[in-house]
């Protein structure tokens, strides 16, 4: 399946690398955590990463126990950073795009995918093909950007502030017209695709999993205080939900 590979621009990678080279960002403080917390023991398990981008999970589980990792992502750069930067003798990065996973012909212990299937058009499809790589028992564990983030339309500001500047308000827009959003980045026009909650529900149960925990995130009060400008905002609106299901 052809797929534009917009990750591999170099403005982009530029733009996503340094993200999360700072310090204080959202991956690595807010939704890392978070994700790490409902995985199940990995010791002895095999996983697969889908959309690992740069590795950094994928190391992690290796660190916790995982018996083999492999690692997927549409991006050469972001696996070429993973192997240099995140690599370990029971981890292997392959790439493929999320669409073309029904080629792995292998079944996984533990599925995972951290804020990659924003960018998936066929929700359907990805996750009757994701039930297809898992045996019974299987647990299936990702995040992704809350629909209440993804209502949103360039036209009007994300946030409502008061006279200091503080986001007082966050707005939504159009939360019930789904699919597709462009919007530029690092000099590339990016799509996402907002669904509702709803939706992904049931495209979760429609593919025959059973969901066993929902969280969403809230950036803890140490931070809100200590990086106001930073995370203040989360106290209004969760940033990321994800799931855990099982096979």
């Amino acid at each position: 399946m052809t797929k534009h590979n917009f990750y591999d621009g170099d403005g982009l990678f530029e733009e996503f690398s340094k993200i999360r080279s700072n310090e204080v960002n959202f991956n690595d403080m807010v939704e890392t955590p978070i994700l790490l917390k409902m995985l199940p023991d990995l010791a002895g398990k095999s996983v697969i990463d889908i959309g690992c981008g740069m590795g950094q999970h994928a190391k992690q589980y290796a660190e916790s126990g995982a018996k083999s990792v492999l690692g997927i992502d549409i991006s050469d750069k972001m696996l070429s950073v993973a192997k240099e930067k995140y690599c370990s003798d029971n981890i292997e990065y392959k790439r493929l795009a999320m669409e073309d996973i029904s080629e792995i012909n292998d079944t996984f212990d533990i599925v995972t995918s951290s804020l990659a299937f924003d960018y998936v058009k066929d929700f359907d499809k990805l996750m009757a093909d994701i039930y297809q790589i898992m045996h019974e028992g299987s647990e299936f564990i990702f995040s992704t950007s809350h629909p209440i983030v993804t209502a949103y339309d360039q036209t009007y500001p994300r946030w409502t502030r008061n006279e200091s500047g503080d986001k007082i308000y966050a707005n939504l827009y159009q939360y019930f017209v789904e699919g597709g959003k462009q919007f530029p980045w690092g000099g590339d026009d990016i799509i996402t695709y907002h669904r509702t909650v709803a939706s992904m529900i049931n495209s979760i149960i429609k593919a025959g999993f059973t969901l066993i925990e929902c969280q969403e995130s809230l950036a803890d009060a140490e931070l809100r205080e200590r990086y106001p400008e930073v995370f203040a905002g989360t106290i209004h609106r969760p940033d990321f939900i994800f799931f855990k299901c099982v096979k």
